[in-house]
């Protein structure tokens, strides 16, 4: 059926921040200072597709910005490197650098380090991506980012909204949700935006969620096309597991890039190689990674399975489903558990952001949709390792039932959502 299954996947730049802090606390605990060669970091407003005066720091900017990519779906079934001597030098200089901010502001929560903070940043080593337990893959929780798109949101919504649309905005900014990363961090830009979340989640001892979304031909030509050539997407992914090596971290590898592959055959044979090289490289740096498992009424588990053998799944951790969709996680982890029996026991996450209400007959911006249970790290003994909040909530899937533009921030439906969230 037309639409059903579609994910409208999520136009986020960046996530959401800690447990043990207030989010305003933390803003100052990813505090750009050191991070921009000493520049000052000067809020400028504005965005060029219109999302509003969202607050962006100088120390982002990345040359040949072009605005915010459109990442929504359209067709009718779908949910140099960085030397690690640079990279400690960037940590450390962070770290004073929040010191410094709490000094100024006054609202830190100081965090003294434990041994126990210590070894939940401590990576893993390579031979214990398959055996490790939920809980060591997200030592010490899920990191919530403090500058994520809702945070923005909610101060700008402070002033330019109304205080019900601020407090929507505010509630999802305390939740965590993964860092979206595409071909708009290239070079020193992607370098410096992992760099930062890397020592935010370092800070609190937490775990972040990285999200690469840059396969070539993406959305193959739907709403959020676009991507890297290969050669440029090899080298980015490169790029990306050097930043990771060393330090605690896991990534969701190119939502619905898998999934595609039943209608988009133009890249039914280069794809599957193309995401086995990247998670090639994640693999090498210690870096667990999940792939693209699609959702409960998209392809059939074999199918997907096959998918998931030919790009590498024996090197990843395991699957994701469910991203940017509505269904309800018993369903979700019965398919999953399928698919995982197929792919030699492979581990799985399920995204629950807006899934409260299950599917509602649409999957761009449908009415009555509700955010769904909070991310949590599981400690059951099935394969599921943690529900996770991969699109952002909040933002829209795109110009449909009165929505902005894909990936803005859409105040009433944030409204909507954390009213008819799961209790």
């Amino acid at each position: 059926m037309p639409g059903f299954g579609k994910s409208g996947t999520m136009a986020v730049r960046r996530s959401t921040s800690a447990a043990a802090v207030s989010v305003t606390a933390q803003r100052y605990a990813t505090a750009r200072v050191a991070l921009c060669a000493g520049t000052t970091p000067v809020p400028r407003s504005g965005d060029r597709r219109g999302t509003g005066p969202w607050v962006l720091m100088v120390c982002d900017r990345w040359n040949g910005r072009k605005g915010r990519p459109d990442r929504s779906r359209s067709d009718g079934n779908r949910t140099g490197t960085m030397h690690s001597r640079t990279r400690t030098t960037v940590a450390r200089a962070l770290a004073l650098a929040t010191a410094l901010a709490a000094t100024v502001a006054g609202t830190i929560v100081v965090t003294t380090p434990t041994a126990a903070s210590a070894a939940a940043v401590a990576p893993l080593p390579p031979a214990a991506l398959h055996t490790a337990t939920p809980g060591q893959v997200f030592a010490g929780g899920l990191f919530v980012q403090p500058d994520s798109q809702a945070a923005q949101a909610a101060t700008a919504l402070s002033t330019s909204g109304t205080a019900t649309e601020a407090a929507a905005a505010r509630t999802i900014a305390q939740q965590p949700v993964a860092i979206w990363l595409g071909e708009w961090y290239t070079g020193d830009a992607l370098d410096r935006v992992i760099a930062r979340n890397l020592a935010a989640a370092e800070q609190v001892g937490r775990t972040p969620v990285f999200v690469t979304y840059a396969v070539p031909n993406r959305d193959c030509g739907g709403y959020s096309a676009g991507g890297l050539s290969p050669t440029a997407y090899a080298e980015w992914n490169r790029r990306i597991a050097a930043d990771l090596r060393g330090h605690r971290a896991v990534v969701i590898v190119e939502p619905d890039s898998l999934s595609h592959l039943s209608s988009c055959t133009a890249e039914r044979e280069r794809r599957p190689g193309i995401i086995a090289g990247a998670v090639h490289e994640y693999a090498a740096a210690g870096v667990p990674t999940y792939l693209d498992g699609g959702n409960e009424n998209w392809n059939s588990p074999e199918l997907q399975a096959t998918y998931l053998r030919e790009a590498g799944i024996a090197e990843a951790r395991g699957f994701f489903t469910n991203v940017a969709n509505f269904y309800r996680v018993d369903g979700e982890r019965a398919y999953a558990e399928r698919l995982s029996a197929l792919t030699g026991g492979a581990r799985y996450v399920i995204d629950t952001s807006r899934n409260a209400r299950g599917w509602l007959g649409t999957w761009c911006n449908p009415t009555g949709a509700g955010l769904g249970r909070s991310p949590q790290v599981a400690a059951g003994r099935t394969r599921l390792d943690a529900l996770l909040w991969i699109k952002t909530p909040g933002a829209s899937d795109g110009t449909c039932n009165g929505g902005p533009a894909a990936g803005t921030w859409f105040p009433s439906y944030a409204v909507a959502l954390v009213a008819n969230r799961k209790r």
